[in-house]
C-alpha cells in the first residue's frame, strides 16, 4: 500500500492551511508574556501602572494579581507547569507576567513597562559543575528502575566482569542542551460562550489539551472543546499545553472576550522546555574476536528544579547489543534552567551517540570492522528481560546499507580527495515500538463515503493520509471515498503525535473500527423490512452481498433512510507485551569530508536502513526518517544551546541557535526491510517517526575519525575541535 499525495498538501503548499494563531474572531484581544531576567530568586515587586496605562492595554496579570489556574497532572507526563502562580523564579526567561491589549504591538510595547524587583540568588546553571548534586533518576515510562545491574552467573560485579576483558575502552562522552526549534511558535486563540471554552492551539493531541486545560479552569472537560488544527511542528515540544493556551483561556474568561496569544521566537527557547543536556561515561569489555563481555554505561542530566523530566539516555544499553554482565546508572542534576522534555528520541538519540561511539572506538582497538563488530553482538531482546524480539532484521540493514553505501571501499584511516579528508562511518539505530490506548469512530454515509475520526494530530507526519489509507483497506474501498479527521477533542481519544505510535495505535483502532461499523451494516442489511431480509450477508469491495445481488453500503443506507451509521473501535495494548519486546530497527552510513586546512566538516552522503514492520505510506516514511537523519546531522555539527553563569541563554534564537539549512545537506538514502510484525499490532506497522534520527550523531562522529583520526566525545563538533589534529 503507498500513495504519492497527502491529503493535507494542498492546503499547506497554497497557504490556506489555518495554524492555531490563523484564527481571529471578532472583538479578539490580544496577549504578550512577560519574561524573567533572573534565574535564581524571588519576585519581591511589581509594578505595572505604566502597563497598564499604555494605548489599548485592557488587563495585566502577575504573581501579586495573578490568573487563577491549577497545576494539571496526568500519569505519563506528571504535573504540567502553569504559569503566574507564585512568585518564585527558577530560570531565566521564565514567564512573570501576561499583558492584553487591544493589539498585539500595544501589548508588546506595554509589556515592556513592566517593571519587576527581584530578590536575586545565585543560580546552577552547569551540569558538569554541579555533579555532587546528582539525584538517581526515577523509574522511566516503562517501568525499568534507572539502575540496573545484569551479571552472569560466577561474576560478582561489573568492575570484575570488566578487570577479565582482554580488550577494554572507555570514555565520557556529552551532548548540550538542545530546543526543538519548530517552525509554529506556541500560541492559541480562546474564547467562551453559552458552551463553554474553545480553544484553537496547535499540540501533539487534542484530548490532551481538554483535560489539562479543563483541570486548570476547574471546570468539566466537557465545557472544554480543543481545535488542534494543523500543527507547525512538535517532536514533544507540544506535548504540555503551552504557557499561551493556559494564558488565553483564563484571560478570557475573565474579560469575556476572545484572546490570541503567541510566544516570540526567544520566548519559545524559555517559556516551553528543552532536550536536556547529558554527560555519560561507557566502558566496554570485550574478547579479542570481539565479543562483548561487560558494558557499563552510567548517565547524569540536566532538569529544571522541578525534576520534570529526565533524559534515559542509559536505556540505549539494554537493548543494543548482547552482553552477559550489564551495568547502568542514570542520574539527574537539578539546574536553574527552562523545563525539560521529551524531544524526539529521548534517551536514545544522545544515549546512541554515546554508545555507537564507543562501539566504534571498541572496533578501532581491535583493529576489526565496525559492522562485523555490531553484527557479532546483536541482541536478542532487552537486557535482563526473558522476552525476545517480536522481529529483528537489523542484520540485513547493515548487510543491504553496506553494498547500497559502498562500504568495502573504506579503509581504516580514510582517504583523500585532494585537500578533503574523506570518511565513512556507521552506527545501530534501536527505537522501542509502541502502542497508545485509541479510539476511533468510522461513520458509513449514504453517498458511499466514510468519515475516521480520532482526536490525535498530524504535525507533518502523515497521518491524515495513513488513516485514510487504512480506513480504505479496513473497508475495502478507494481511498478517494475517506475522509480522515483529526485534532478535535469532540472526536474519540488517542492518536497522539508522540512516541511514534501513531500508525500502529490509530491503524488497530481503525480495524477496530471497522470491523464493528461492517457487522452493525450487515445486521441492518438482514433484518426484518431490510433488503436482505432473513439473508445471510457478506461484504466485500464496499458492498454488500447476499441472495444473488448487491447493493454499495451507501445504496444500502438509502434505501433504510438511513443518512450514515457510525461505530467506534479500540485498540491498547495487551497480553503481547508479556510474550515479546518490540523495537524498530536500523543500520546508519555517513560520509564525511573534513578539509585538510580548514577543519571544515560536510557530510557528502547519509544512507539509513530500517527495519519497521509494514510501511504504510511510503513517501511519508521516507520523509520522516530523511528529516530524523537531518537532525542527527544538526545534532553532530550544528545543534547545541549555550547557558551562560547567569542562566541567561546566549543563543536563545534562531540567529545564534544553528541549525542546517539546504547547502549543509546532501544525498540521503533511505531504504526498507520490509517484514509486517503482526505481533505488535494488527497493522503490522512498527513506528518509524523518531528511529531516523537515532544513530546518526555517532555516524557523523565516527566518519570524522575516520577521514581524520581525531575522535570527538562531544556534540556539536566544531572547526576548533579538529584544527590541531588534522594531519599535515
Amino acid at each position: 500500500m503507498t500513495t504519492t499525495t497527502r491529503i493535507d498538501a494542498p492546503l499547506k503548499v497554497t497557504g490556506r492551511a489555518r495554524y492555531g494563531s490563523d484564527h481571529n474572531l471578532p472583538g479578539m484581544l490580544h496577549g504578550y508574556v512577560v519574561t524573567s531576567t533572573i534565574a535564581n530568586g524571588e519576585i519581591v515587586a511589581m509594578d505595572v501602572a505604566a502597563a497598564q496605562a499604555a494605548p489599548g492595554v485592557v488587563a495585566v496579570w502577575s504573581p501579586f494579581d495573578p490568573l487563577t489556574l491549577r497545576t494539571p497532572s496526568t500519569p505519563i507526563l506528571g504535573d504540567t507547569w502553569v504559569p503566574l502562580q507564585d512568585r518564585s523564579v527558577t530560570h531565566h526567561g521564565q514567564p512573570v507576567a501576561f499583558v492584553v491589549a487591544e493589539t498585539y504591538e500595544q501589548a508588546r510595547d506595554a509589556s515592556a513597562l513592566v517593571e519587576v524587583t527581584y530578590d536575586e540568588r545565585p543560580a546552577r546553571t552547569s551540569l558538569a559543575d554541579n555533579l555532587d548534586l546528582a539525584e538517581e533518576a526515577p523509574p522511566g515510562l516503562d517501568g525499568e528502575p534507572s539502575t540496573q545491574v545484569v551479571l552472569a552467573d560466577g561474576v560478582e560485579s561489573i568492575e570484575d566482569a570488566l578487570a577479565g576483558s582482554p580488550v577494554v575502552v572507555e570514555g565520557r562522552y556529552s551532548t548540550p542542551t538542545q530546543n526543538h526549534a519548530a517552525m509554529e511558535p506556541h500560541s492559541a486563540v480562546a474564547h467562551w460562550d453559552a458552551d463553554g471554552l474553545t480553544v484553537y492551539s496547535g499540540n501533539q493531541g487534542a484530548f490532551v489539551q481538554q483535560a489539562d486545560l479543563a483541570a486548570a479552569l476547574d471546570v468539566d472537560p466537557s465545557a472544554v472543546h480543543t481545535v488542534n488544527p494543523f500543527v507547525g511542528g512538535a517532536f514533544g515540544g507540544k506535548g504540555r499545553t503551552s504557557v499561551p493556551a493556559f494564558l488565553a483561556a483564563a484571560a478570557s474568561r475573565a474579560l469575556g472576550r476572545p484572546v490570541k496569544a503567541a510566544l516570540s521566537r526567544e520566548q519559545v527557547f524559555t517559556a516551553t522546555a528543552n532536550r536536556p543536556e547529558t554527560l555519560q561515561e561507557i566502558t566496554l569489555g570485550a574478547d579479542r574476536d570481539g565479543t562483548l563481555i561487560a558494558v557499563r554505561h552510567d548517565s547524569w542530566c540536566s532538569a529544571d528544579t522541578d525534576r520534570s523530566f529526565v533524559e534515559p539516555t542509559s536505556a540505549a544499553s539494554r537493548v543494543a547489543y548482547r552482553t552477559p554482565n550489564l551495568a547502568v546508572s542514570q542520574k539527574v542534576v537539578p539546574l536553574h534552567i527552562p523545563r525539560t522534555t521529551f524531544m524526539r528520541a529521548p534517551g536514545e538519540a544522545p544515549g546512541s551517540f554515546a554508545l555507537e561511539s564507543a562501539m566504534d572506538e571498541l572496533a578501532v582497538a581491535l583493529d576489526m570492522d565496525p559492522i562485523e563488530l555490531r553484527l557479532r553482538n546483536g541482541s536478542l531482546g532487552p537486557a535482563g528481560s526473558d522476552l525476545q524480539w517480536s522481529s529483528k532484521y537489523l542484520d540485513d540493514c547493515y548487510r543491504i546499507g553496506a553494498e547500497r553505501f559502498g562500504w568495502s571501499r573504506r579503509t581504516p584511516t580514510g582517504t583523500r580527495d585532494g585537500d578533503w579528508l574523506v570518511g565513512m562511518g556507521t552506527a545501530t539505530a534501536v527505537f522501542p515500538a509502541l502502542r497508545f490506548p485509541t479510539t476511533t469512530e468510522i461513520t458509513l454515509r449514504a453517498d458511499d463515503t466514510a468519515l475516521v475520526s480520532v482526536g490525535g494530530s498530524d504535525p507533518g507526519t502523515g497521518l491524515l493520509t495513513v488513516m485514510a489509507l487504512l480506513g480504505a483497506e479496513a473497508l475495502d474501498v478507494g481511498t478517494e471515498r475517506i475522509t480522515p479527521r483529526l485534532g478535535l477533542s469532540a472526536y474519540p481519544p488517542g492518536g497522539m503525535s508522540g512516541g511514534s505510535t501513531a500508525t500502529a495505535s490509530v491503524g488497530s483502532a481503525i480495524v477496530a473500527a471497522a470491523s464493528a461499523v461492517l457487522e452493525e451494516l450487515q445486521s441492518l442489511a438482514s433484518a426484518p423490512g431490510a433488503p436482505f431480509a432473513g439473508q445471510d450477508v457478506t461484504y466485500a469491495d464496499g458492498r454488500v452481498l447476499g441472495g444473488g445481488r448487491s447493493m454499495t453500503f451507501g445504496e444500502l443506507l438509502a434505501a433504510l433512510g438511513r443518512e450514515a451509521i457510525s461505530a467506534v473501535g479500540s485498540s491498547g495494548p495487551g497480553e503481547e507485551l508479556t510474550k515479546h519486546s518490540f523495537s524498530s530497527f536500523g543500520a546508519q552510513f555517513c560520509e564525511v569530508r573534513v578539509h585538510r586546512w580548514t577543519g571544515e566538516a560536510r557530510v557528502s552522503r547519509m544512507l539509513g536502513v530500517f527495519d519497521a514492520g509494514r510501511i504504510v505510506n511510503d513517501q511519508a516514511a521516507r520523509s520522516q526518517l530523511r528529516g530524523g537523519m537531518i537532525w542527527g546531522v544538526s545534532a553532530a555539527l550544528h545543534e547545541g544551546l549555550e547557558i551562560e553563569g547567569d542562566g541567561r541563554l546566549a543563543n536563545g534564537d534562531l540567529a545564534g541557535y544553528l541549525l542546517p539549512v539546504n547547502a549543509d545537506i546532501p544525498e540521503v538514502d533511505v531504504h526498507f526491510v520490509q517484514h509486517p510484525d503482526t505481533l505488535h499490532n494488527p497493522v503490522g506497522a512498527r513506528g518509524i517517526g523518531e528511529i531516523g534520527v537515532v544513530g546518526m550523531a555517532a555516524a557523523v562522529a565516527n566518519a570524522v575519525y575516520n577521514a581524520t583520526g581525531v575522535r570527538v566525545r562531544h556534540t556539536p563538533i566544531t572547526i576548533e575541535d579538529l584544527l590541531d589534529g588534522l594531519p599535515g
